[in-house]
């Protein structure tokens, strides 16, 4: 037998033995509230790692940096990389999968749940616990009392829908708006690279001030307009998730909505000192 050959079934052999690993642990049920919280942790702790890394050896202005603002650089890529990873998730359940479709699948849709959106939301909520983590060790430096709102209130919502598999809609439709964090993050990397006068921090604010728009401020209309039109599937929810799909999404709608009214502030400044 050829050696490529014998490399390939190797290979081959390899990637059965991680899927029967996925199949068996990562996505098995008992398991994947466990694994999957502790999968977001890892991969926090991960990029993190690897940022500090690549920024040292990469980035010049790295090193000019103090000490809280090299753990915000940081701490910003993983958000980053969350981001990514939770709204790509959240925009393919909430469109494109038969999961939560009305005319495909039998069941109310404020119960369905599957192995792969349970243990995405898990990844999301080993996030948050490690991002509140570090929030209340610097506080206030990397966020005020608002951020700790927003992450708690998202982090203990999240975690319902994942551990009870009640409204995961709901909480992908607003796990949607982590849309608009790279771009976020990226502003705060231009302007601490002393870019803040460039025409790729304009850009930038334009792109954050249609994507809030769309992410966190439409979409969340959309949202209470599909709990209005499923009311009827909603209120057999549990007390709890009930008070959860209401109470939250309201609550960082006015947060998203105070927010904004700072993008469009910050972005009226930012073309005034270019003409």
């Amino acid at each position: 037998m050829a050696s490529s050959e014998r490399t390939i079934m190797a290979i081959k052999a390899y990637q059965n033995q991680a899927e029967q690993l996925v199949k068996d642990y990562l996505l098995a049920d008992p398991f994947i509230p466990y694994t999957s919280i502790l999968s977001g942790l890892f991969a926090c702790k991960m990029v993190y790692d690897l940022t500090q890394l690549i920024s040292t050896f990469y980035f010049k202005s790295y090193a000019g940096l103090t000490k809280i603002q090299r753990i915000e650089w940081n701490n910003r890529s993983m958000s980053t990389v969350h981001a990514f990873f939770i709204a790509a998730l959240s925009l393919y359940f909430v469109f494109w999968s038969d999961l939560f479709s009305d005319h495909r699948l039998a069941g109310l849709v404020t119960f369905r749940s599957s192995p792969l959106s349970t243990f995405g939301l898990g990844v999301s909520v080993g996030y948050f616990l490690a991002d509140i983590g570090m929030i209340f060790w610097l506080y206030p430096s990397l966020g005020g009392i608002e951020y700790i709102v927003h992450h708690s209130l998202s982090a203990i919502a999240v975690a319902y829908a994942m551990m009870s598999g009640e409204g995961q809609l709901y909480t992908y439709m607003v796990l949607i708006s982590e849309v608009t964090t790279p771009e976020i993050n990226m502003r705060w990397y231009l302007d601490t690279a002393g870019m803040k006068r460039s025409s790729a921090y304009l850009i930038n604010g334009i792109v954050i001030f249609f994507g809030w728009l769309v992410a966190r401020v439409l979409l969340f209309v959309y949202m209470f307009y599909h709990v209005y039109l499923h009311y009827d599937q909603v209120k057999q929810m549990h007390i709890f998730g009930f008070f959860l799909v209401f109470m939250v999404p309201a609550v960082l709608g006015i947060m998203n909505l105070m927010w904004f009214g700072k993008i469009i502030k910050g972005l009226k400044k930012t073309l005034t000192k270019r003409q």
